[in-house]
């Protein structure tokens, strides 16, 4: 056994580990402020980025959706690995090396399950591409040259060719430490009759990577007649590979697709290579399934990087009655971005890998030109079926179709295609058409079948539909509570410039329930003065509250941009300090007028002097306070 990982290597790879990076891999993150960057949140579905990350503080926070935490907890989340293969990942992607206590330094076969299935993915992706240079391999390297891919394209898709043998590649990667539980668990291999075998024989195979590209499992292409498992077959599910989450090429288009936010979708393997040989790099195709909502809420999150969906997603279908019905499948789909949808076809029935063989690259980037909204191609798809030259064919035509533009959500979309159907049918009377679409729309309204508006990603959920945990914290834009949020804000992103001075704040400062209890756990943490920074610092004022539904919260206040530039923090910092110190002296101030009212000068003179002497100090210390929240926070207060 590795033994366990100590908290200093814990704390050493989370400093050296750059947030920003990891996170980016999965989100487009663009620069929102100082130290701050945003992007659309990976745990729901949002239209407006709400998701923040604090690349020096090294903590993300999604205002939607309340997630949030280190890097550490991101890839827990995003990859639902453990926090020990969480920590060993980003070890490797760092190059440290862990001390675990109680065992070596060695990269053992006991380290966390996700990182060995990933190492044996790895190593198998290797073994592959070695055999598709051997004279065994000599059908597969005709197959991708007979398609016009070369040598190079064929190494840069980390092509390869699984031999005849039952267990060729199953022995290699014994032999290199493997155990055939890790084998069967990474889908690489399967129990025989005999012993274990390959899953993959005699087949031309494509490795199919994450965003992070990671290989995590193969799709295999049948290159002999009397293979009898089917064209195509692909890895099980495993703890890595999940079909509906991955998307072949992905790690290639990735950068293109958030830069250019276009993304176009092919439905096979040689099919995104033809697109990216042409020049059309941000081209990617499902694996083994149909591209459905979990590809588009990856792709959108790649795409967007605005408070509105600007990005163009194009699908390619062949040419005939599959094709076109895969088009009107997603048409039925995710409508939140259909305006912003398109398909092309290929003619004669073509797929991108075969237009690129007979007519070059010029024609696979002018498909992709030519593209038609995906609404106006579904409607001429449905109108295709009818006689438009009878007047029984073009009515047929309307009551079809009328249907289909109603469900379009956008009104203003809607009559404008409406006004378009009636000239593809060619009725005349434009009015008429319009109007059978309200109709239509008005009367298929009914429930509301898309997503619950209520609960539209950015705005607050309902008190009926808060969770516990929502219900205890305060409302970040509370002006009552202003000053105390921003005197945690500054405690957690800016402990060395809040100082003493928060230090000496006493808990009575803080009057909302949370924030009290999160003063509480800066203090237990050892306060401003304790010397940590960053991360480690958010942990421990973490672990130290006494709540832990409070503990989202510390990581939002931790997040949560500061309403100045860097600069301008240590007179902001100042300003919030002693406008919390100002308030809590008011209510001081007021208690004090309250026994003076209660006390007689005549019955009690000393006592009467002597608070009216607190009194006094304390208004004049009233005094300056308010004169450094005002000189210093004016402009931002």
């Amino acid at each position: 056994m590795p033994g366990r990982i100590p908290d200093r290597d814990i704390t050493a790879i989370r400093e050296q580990t750059r947030i920003e990076e990891v996170i980016g891999e999965y989100v487009a993150l663009r620069r929102a402020g100082a130290d701050s960057m945003k992007g659309l949140c990976p745990f729901h579905d949002e239209k407006s980025p709400s998701f923040h990350v604090r690349p020096n503080h090294g903590h993300f926070h999604c205002f939607g959706c309340g997630e949030g935490g280190d890097v550490y907890t991101f890839l827990q989340k995003q990859e639902h690995i453990s926090f020990v293969e969480a920590v060993e990942q980003l070890a490797d992607r760092i190059g440290y090396r862990i001390n675990y206590e109680g065992g070596g330094t060695a990269i053992t076969r006991d380290r966390g399950t996700r990182a060995r299935l990933v190492a044996a993915n790895a190593a198998a992706q290797r073994y592959y591409a070695e055999q598709l240079r051997t004279p065994d391999a000599q059908v597969a390297r005709e197959f991708l040259k007979d398609r016009g891919f070369d040598g190079a394209t064929a190494e840069k898709f980390g092509c390869g060719y699984a031999p005849a043998g039952w267990d060729t590649m199953t022995k290699v990667l014994l032999s290199q430490g493997f155990t055939f539980d890790e084998l069967e668990a990474a889908g690489l291999s399967k129990q025989g009759k005999m012993g274990p075998i390959d899953r993959f024989h005699r087949r031309l195979l494509w490795p199919i990577r994450n965003l992070g590209g990671d290989v995590i499992g193969f799709g295999a292409r049948k290159l002999f007649d009397d293979d009898n498992l089917g064209k195509y077959m692909n890895t099980p599910e495993t703890m890595l590979y999940k079909k509906s989450q991955v998307l072949f090429g992905l790690d290639l288009a990735k950068r293109d697709i958030a830069k250019g936010h276009q993304v176009v979708i092919v439905e096979g393997y040689t099919d995104v290579m033809a697109m990216h040989c042409a020049g059309v790099t941000t081209a990617v195709a499902s694996c083994g399934t149909a591209f459905g909502e979990d590809h588009l809420a990856l792709i959108r999150r790649l795409m967007m990087d605005d408070s509105y969906f600007r990005g163009e997603v194009i699908y390619t279908f062949d040419g005939d009655a599959a094709g076109k019905a895969a088009a009107l499948k997603a048409f039925e789909g995710e409508q939140s971005i259909s305006g912003q949808t398109f398909v092309a076809v290929a003619p004669d029935g073509m797929d991108p890998c075969e237009l690129r063989q007979r007519s070059g690259d010029a024609a696979v980037r002018d498909l992709i030109a030519r593209r038609v909204p995906m609404f106006e191609f579904a409607i001429k798809a449905i109108l295709g079926n009818h006689d438009l030259d009878t007047a029984e064919g073009r009515v047929a035509a309307l009551r079809e179709t009328v249907p289909v533009v109603a469900r379009i959500r956008d009104v203003a979309l809607r009559d404008e295609y409406a006004r378009q159907l009636a000239g593809w049918v060619g009725w005349e009377d434009v009015a008429q058409v319009l109007s059978r679409v309200r109709q239509e729309a008005k009367r298929g309204r009914g429930p509301q079948r898309g997503p619950d508006r209520s609960r539209r990603p950015g705005r607050a959920a309902t008190p009926e539909a808060a969770t516990p945990v929502q219900t205890i914290r305060p409302l970040a834009n509370d002006p009552r509570l202003w000053p105390q949020r921003e005197a945690l804000k500054s405690a957690l992103q800016y402990p060395a410039l809040a100082g003493t001075v928060f230090d000496s704040l006493p808990v009575e400062c803080f009057t909302e329930p949370a924030y009290a209890l999160i003063r509480q756990a800066v203090a237990d943490a050892g306060g401003t003065a304790a010397g940590l920074t960053g991360a480690a610092w958010v942990d421990a004022v973490n672990q130290a509250v006494d709540n832990p539904a409070l503990s989202p919260l510390v990581t939002e206040l931790a997040v949560e941009d500061m309403p100045v530039e860097e600069d301008g923090l240590p007179r902001y910092i100042t300003s919030v300090l002693a406008r919390s110190q100002e308030v809590w002296v008011g209510a001081q101030i007021a208690d004090l007028k309250s026994k003076l009212r209660r006390m007689s000068p005549s019955t009690d003179p000393d006592g009467y002097n002597a608070l009216f002497g607190d009194l006094v100090a304390l208004e004049s210390y009233r005094r300056s306070l308010l004169e450094q929240a005002f000189d210093d926070g004016a402009d931002t207060a």
